[in-house]
């Protein structure tokens, strides 16, 4: 069909419109009379047209577009609303927003089509009284080039993107994975802490999960918008803790860079500081830490400006503070202004009812790591697993399951025999034994021990307990049932 002929040209398409002669305000979009002249340009040009009035119903559209849509009689769908028609259409968008889209890609007919759409406008008051659409290429090869560059651009962008997300907190609360009481209380603390401005001091041994919960108290606290900034002070040379710490002035000594270097306080400004290891801080350092802490202010090494600094800290470390400074190598008046918010994190050993749920969720971060499909892990070996002491804890849980997926390609489900090898073991010391305990018996202990506690920890609400195991809650009513457990009681 070519431009339609008819009184009053294409502009009867639009009816309502404005009287001749008035001077249409500026607007986002077309005037009947604009459409009047133009249209019949843009519909040779085109692969395809259409328009819609003000209630986004199809007016008129012409072969070409029909050919493509399937459509044998264009009669047949005029009055009809386009997204019925065309489902992925954003033509109603462009009538209720009142703005064009002047290029877009839509898929109609397994085709990818590239679309521009106009709104049309009374030419008195200015107010949408339709919308008309051009298909500018119904084969995408000759937008071959631009489409690659773009979608280089696209993967540039999103490697950036990730750059940055390395560079911030990159867990929450949710990461810190466990339902027993002992972790429950941990993530209590936490969400407690994350409310204050106040600094928090995190205990543990090495594995734990420190700069997990750390950042996911960054996450969870009204900074969760600024940096998160962390330093391994055990992992910095002590000559360079300072520097390091406050950054450098411009030739503050010989062979220093000729620009001013920001120290990790001034990255962290408005954000979040954390200390991991703080309990390998030298002396000297300490005092000015403290002066940091207590005044909100830095100087640079070689400088004698003094900055303000807005940082909220989170300190972790695995040694006994207490007694370093009974003994004299760490500050009481240090420790104290640290040691506002002690949260102290279990050894996995102290928590083994969430030795499923861990490996759970360690398998799944392997998988999407590897990409390789996620391995299953099978209650004998989740038994085998809680019998252990982990010095590592759950880096080193994280460790032996690495291994044992190294071991044993392709490997769907781990099980006790599978895992028995990667397990770690005193030198000349045989293998462990499987549980002498019946393993059915083992692991119905093993799971009525852990429904209770997830009952307990949500005041007997069912759902919310299925929620902390990480099963549906139809598997917790089995589950209740099979292993006569009453929660009522």
């Amino acid at each position: 069909m070519s431009t339609p002929k008819r009184e009053g040209g294409f502009r009867a398409a639009f009816p309502g419109e404005a009287r001749r002669g008035e001077s249409p305000s500026p607007r986002e979009g077309l005037s009947p009379q604009a459409v009047d002249i133009l249209f019949p340009i843009f519909e040779q040009a085109s692969a395809g047209a259409i328009s819609v009035d003000v209630d986004s119903r199809i007016t008129w559209i012409n072969d070409s577009y029909c050919r493509l849509l399937g459509i044998g009689d264009p009669q047949a769908v005029i009055g009809r609303p386009v997204a019925r028609i065309i489902p992925h259409t954003r033509m109603p968008e462009v009538v209720r927003s009142g703005r064009p889209i002047l290029l877009d890609i839509m898929e109609a007919h397994d085709q990818q089509l590239v679309v521009m759409r106009l709104p049309v406008h009374d030419e008195i008051d200015g107010r949408v009284i339709g919308a008309v659409a051009f298909i500018l290429y119904d084969d995408l090869q000759p937008l071959t080039p631009m489409i690659s560059k773009y979608r280089r651009l696209q993967r540039d962008l999103a490697a950036a993107r990730r750059a940055l997300a390395r560079r911030g907190a990159r867990y929450e609360m949710g990461d810190f994975v466990g339902a027993s009481p002992e972790v429950l209380e941990v993530k209590r603390r936490a969400r407690l802490a994350a409310a204050r401005h106040t600094p928090v001091l995190l205990l543990g041994e090495t594995g734990t999960g420190k700069e997990v919960l750390a950042q996911a108290i960054h996450a969870a606290s009204p900074r969760a918008e600024g940096p998160w900034v962390a330093v391994n002070v055990a992992a910095v040379p002590e000559g360079l803790l300072e520097a390091e710490f406050f950054g450098v002035a411009p030739g503050a000594y010989t062979g220093a860079d000729k620009r001013a270097r920001q120290g990790k306080f001034q990255l962290a400004d408005g954000g979040t500081l954390f200390l991991d290891e703080v309990g390998d801080m030298p002396l000297a350092l300490q005092a000015k830490l403290l002066r940091a802490i207590q005044e909100g202010e830095v100087e640079s090494l070689g400088s004698n400006e003094v900055q303000p600094v807005n940082v909220r800290l989170i300190t972790a470390t695995s040694r006994d503070l207490e007694a370093m400074v009974a003994e004299g190598s760490f500050r009481s008046d240090l420790y104290y202004r640290l040691n506002v918010l002690t949260i102290r994190l279990p050894a996995l050993r102290e928590h083994p009812a969430d030795m499923g749920i861990l490996c759970e969720a360690l398998l799944e971060k392997l998988a999407l790591e590897s990409g390789e499909p996620r391995a299953e892990i099978a209650p004998d070996a989740v038994a085998l697993l809680a019998a252990q002491p982990w010095p590592g804890n759950i880096r080193e849980l994280r460790n032996v399951l690495e291994q044992t997926l190294a071991l044993n390609e392709a490997c769907s489900v781990i099980d006790a025999a599978t895992l028995t090898p990667a397990l770690p073991r005193p030198s000349g010391e045989t293998p462990p034994a499987p549980p002498l305990r019946p393993l059915a018996e083992a692991v119905a202990d093993a799971e009525r021990q852990a429904i209770r506690q997830a009952l307990a920890a949500s005041g007997g609400n069912r759902s919310r307990a299925a929620r902390l195991l990480g099963i549906p809650r139809s598997v917790l009513y089995t589950k209740l049932a099979k292993l006569s457990l009453n929660p009522d009681n």
